[in-house]
C-alpha cells in the first residue's frame, strides 16, 4: 500500500509540474511586456537578463523581431532539445510565420549581457496578396514586409510610400528627421526601442540627422 501510495504521489507531481510548464500566451510571458496593442498589431518589449530564460510561451500569430543589444540566446522549442546558441546583433531583424495551432518555445539568455528585442505579432493576416514593391526586402511572411534601413550620418533612404499601415522601430539611436514630399520635415531625437504606428499613406525620406550611424525597421501590413 505505501508503495501503491507513493507511485500515485509522484505520478500527481509529474502532472503538476508538466501543468506548471506547459507553455502559456506570449502576451503573458513575465519577460514580455505588451507596449502596444491595436486592432493589427501586438507590440511587446522583452528583455531576459543574463542567466535567466523565459517561460515556455506560445506565438499564435506570424510575428517579428529586432534586435536591440548584442546578446547571446538559445531557444528551445516545446518537447524538444534546447538549440546551440546564437549571437544576436542591434539592427537583426527575424521574421516567422505562424504553423497551425501556433509555435511554442522558451529562450535562454546565455551570455553576458541583457537579450533585449522589440517582438511584433501580426493579428490578421490580408484578405488579399500583397502588392509588389521595388524596396529592399529585409524579411517578410504572409501578414508584413520589413523594410531595414542602416543609415550613416547625413545618409538618406529613398523617397517611398507606404500604402499600408504600418510600424516604425529603432534598433539604435539616432537623430532621424522624416521629409515630406514638400520639404517639410520633422527630425526626432530616438533611443532604441522607441517605435510608432502608423494607420494612413505616408510617402517620405528618412534621413540620419545625427552624427552616428543608425538603424531603422518599418514593417509594412501586407
Amino acid at each position: 500500500m505505501r508503495l501503491l501510495w507513493l507511485g500515485s504521489l509522484l505520478l500527481m507531481l509529474g502532472v503538476c509540474s508538466a501543468a506548471q510548464n506547459a507553455p502559456i500566451p506570449v502576451d503573458q510571458e513575465p519577460h514580455h511586456k505588451v507596449v502596444l496593442k491595436n486592432d493589427y498589431v501586438e507590440v511587446l518589449h522583452v528583455t531576459v537578463p543574463p542567466g535567466e530564460a523565459s517561460l515556455y510561451h506560445t506565438h499564435g500569430h506570424d510575428r517579428a523581431a529586432v534586435m536591440l543589444s548584442m546578446s547571446s540566446n538559445t531557444q528551445q522549442k516545446w518537447g524538444e532539445a534546447e538549440e546551440e546558441p546564437r549571437v544576436n546583433h542591434p539592427g537583426d531583424v527575424f521574421m516567422a510565420t505562424a504553423p497551425d495551432g501556433g509555435f511554442s518555445h522558451r529562450v535562454h539568455n546565455v551570455g553576458t549581457t541583457l537579450f533585449d528585442v522589440i517582438d511584433i505579432e501580426f493579428l490578421q493576416r490580408p484578405e488579399k496578396p500583397a502588392e509588389s514593391t521595388t524596396l529592399p526586402i529585409a524579411g517578410e511572411n504572409p501578414s508584413a514586409r520589413a523594410y531595414r534601413w542602416t543609415l550613416a550620418p547625413g545618409a538618406k533612404t529613398p523617397e517611398h510610400t507606404h500604402h499600408r499601415p504600418y510600424l516604425i522601430v529603432a534598433a539604435t539611436p539616432m537623430q532621424l528627421k522624416m521629409i515630406a514630399p514638400d520639404g517639410q520635415s520633422m527630425t526626432h531625437a530616438i533611443q532604441a526601442g522607441d517605435f510608432h504606428w502608423i494607420d494612413a499613406q505616408v510617402t517620405h525620406v528618412l534621413t540620419n540627422d545625427g552624427a552616428m550611424p543608425g538603424v531603422i525597421v518599418e514593417f509594412e501590413l501586407k
